[in-house]
């Protein structure tokens, strides 16, 4: 499956005339970043970064970090793309849109698993810090946080168009079976791949991309040790998180729903493509 098209277009022109109407003392040089499955992202001078939704579904995902992105950073110690201006609709553009600081440092999807070891004694420590009980009116997310067995249907129908499924369907159908997180909901990053973490010098940089951010099961966000991690570095992880084997094998059970969506879904992004091939492999080891 190819990225789907924008549902409005975002290009230089209208960038500079958002910040200049609205933002006028934070005018720079422009240079377009990523033009992804839900957000265009610019670098604004040399500090700063402008996201901006492509799509309706993204722009509720945008409120939404400007929301509680300021709350978050209080409780992690990992830099986080808190808002610095905020902007609204206009110029023909529909949705509001962020100023946020740019942080220098290379995707951790971009460095072999077996670079990414350093990450895991800071991840531990963000995902401690971040996974709090969450208020009741945290964005709801019905494809993060839930039940594994809420993702039943579209991991077997993922499950139906990869090659490796035979071995991987009864993996799933044990992991899906398990328990649910029986806690309050607590705080969720939602999307914990290695593309939105940052490597600054040989730790982490910045955790980026809350779009998915909600309340629920922690076991989401510890899916971490299979999406990033192989198995030396995945035993550091598991080391510095409070999680019990149940939790931990709804973990693995989370890493193959976002495994499979990035095998199934990434026909167009190599990088990403890889990142599911590693997570399936991963999850089938010990």
């Amino acid at each position: 499956m190819n990225t789907p098209a924008a549902e409005t277009d975002v290009d230089d022109d209208l960038v500079r005339r958002l910040i200049r109407l609205q933002h006028p003392d934070l005018e720079g040089p422009l240079t377009l970043v990523a033009n992804g499955w839900d957000n265009v992202v610019y670098r604004l001078g040399e500090d700063l970064s402008v996201r901006l939704p492509r799509r309706r579904a993204a722009a509720g995902l945008i409120a939404n970090e400007q929301r509680w992105l300021p709350v978050l950073a209080g409780h992690v110690e990992v830099p986080l793309p808190v808002p610095v201006r905020t902007g609204v609709p206009g110029e023909g553009y529909p949705w509001p849109w962020t100023i946020a600081p740019w942080f220098e440092g290379r995707p951790a999807a971009d460095v072999p698993p077996s670079g990414r070891s350093g990450l895991a004694v800071p991840l531990a420590g963000f995902m401690t810090g971040l996974h709090r009980p969450a208020p009741p009116d945290a964005p709801r997310n019905p494809v993060r946080g839930v039940p594994l067995a809420a993702r039943d249907q579209v991991v077997r129908q993922r499950l139906s168009s990869i090659p490796r499924s035979a071995g991987l369907l009864p993996l799933w159908e044990r992991l899906a079976a398990l328990p649910p997180w029986q806690g309050p909901a607590l705080w969720l990053h939602g999307d914990p791949h290695p593309g939105n973490l940052l490597i600054g010098g040989d730790g982490l940089a910045a955790v980026l991309d809350f779009g998915d951010l909600t309340g629920g099961d922690p076991a989401t966000d510890l899916a971490a040790a299979w999406l990033v991690f192989d198995e030396d570095a995945r035993e550091v992880f598991r080391s510095g998180v409070d999680a019990d084997e149940t939790t931990w094998e709804r973990a693995r059970g989370w890493a193959l729903v976002m495994g499979t969506a990035l095998a199934a879904h990434s026909a167009d992004n190599p990088g990403m493509a890889a990142v599911g091939d590693h997570v399936l492999h991963q999850v089938t080891l010990p």
